[in-house]
């Protein structure tokens, strides 16, 4: 039965990993957190993996908090960077496959045609370089597979959507930047696209191509966009007004354009990737 393991499993991405992993049958899945698997300490690490022998390791741990990290640089490259590294140093050289989680801001954000996995990266803040470090720890192990996504949420955890649907809920109006452009990503279908990837390798349907490759749903929007239309389907009255990045300032600067070619991952695994707007309707509804 092949092994499974999880990292980062209480966060959006990993507590959607095991909602998804219902689906799955004939594998072993361990899923942990800091509390069970610390991966920034290397020694235990070195022991968990070791111990458990996972035939996969799916990298869904990061520091995040992309305002934060500007003020601590050493947390966010410890978690996003280190911490890749330790479990590289352990599998490098076996037959472990490798899936590392990463972002849309390792792009500088200048280009107007979408980013494809061969566009140079440009990051803009901490946040964005500790992920690009991270990627290069992942790329030591031959059979590491890097996937950037962008504008992640999920009926868990904290993110856009329930912040707006809070603010919407007690507010008349809202001020949202109309000057970024990206595509969100509903945590559930990335989820489901990872296993699909997993499970068509283990059943030989597909070879595991290493490298980096791009997912998001599919479509292009802003922030004002992605906030009007989570204000429209929740059935809230709040006015969404839009705003420059100007006159929001933030401690990160974040890529003013940020949209990702998924051509690479749906050609290599023939995968159908929903609407971001279909999947945010079924995020809204669960929420309900």
């Amino acid at each position: 039965m092949p092994v499974i393991l999880i990292t980062g499993a209480n966060g959006q991405l990993g507590n959607e990993l095991k909602t998804a992993s219902r689906n799955y049958y004939g594998y072993d899945f361990i899923f942990t957190d800091i509390d069970t698997l610390n991966i920034t300490d290397p020694e235990q690490t070195d022991a968990f993996i070791k111990k458990t022998k996972p035939d996969w390791i799916i990298n869904c741990a990061a520091y995040n908090l992309v305002d934060k990290a500007e003020s601590e640089p050493d947390a966010a490259m410890l978690i996003n960077a280190g911490a890749v590294k330790n479990i590289t140093e352990v599998i490098k050289g076996s037959e472990c496959r490798f899936i590392h989680v990463s972002t849309d801001y390792v792009y500088g954000g200048k280009s107007n045609v979408p980013y494809n996995e061969y566009s140079l990266p440009d990051p803009l803040s901490v946040y964005g370089r500790s992920k690009l470090a991270g990627e290069r720890f992942a790329l030591i192990h031959h059979g590491s597979m890097i996937i950037r996504t962008s504008w992640l949420y999920s009926t868990f955890g904290n993110n856009f959507v329930k912040t707006i649907l809070r603010h919407a809920g007690e507010k008349e109006s809202l001020k949202v930047v109309f000057d970024q452009t990206g595509t969100p990503t509903y945590a559930a279908d990335l989820a489901t696209a990872i296993l699909e990837i997993v499970s068509s390798v283990i059943r030989n349907h597909f070879a595991l191509n290493s490298g980096i490759f791009n997912y998001s749903n599919e479509g292009v929007c802003s922030w004002y966009d992605f906030a009007s239309a989570i204000v429209s389907e929740a059935g809230l009255k709040c006015r969404i007004e839009p705003i420059l990045s100007k006159d929001f300032p933030t401690a990160a600067r974040r890529p003013s354009y940020s949209v990702m070619d998924k051509t690479k991952i749906k050609e290599s695994y023939n995968l159908s990737i929903p609407h971001w707007h279909a999947s945010l309707k079924k995020c809204i509804k669960l929420m309900k």
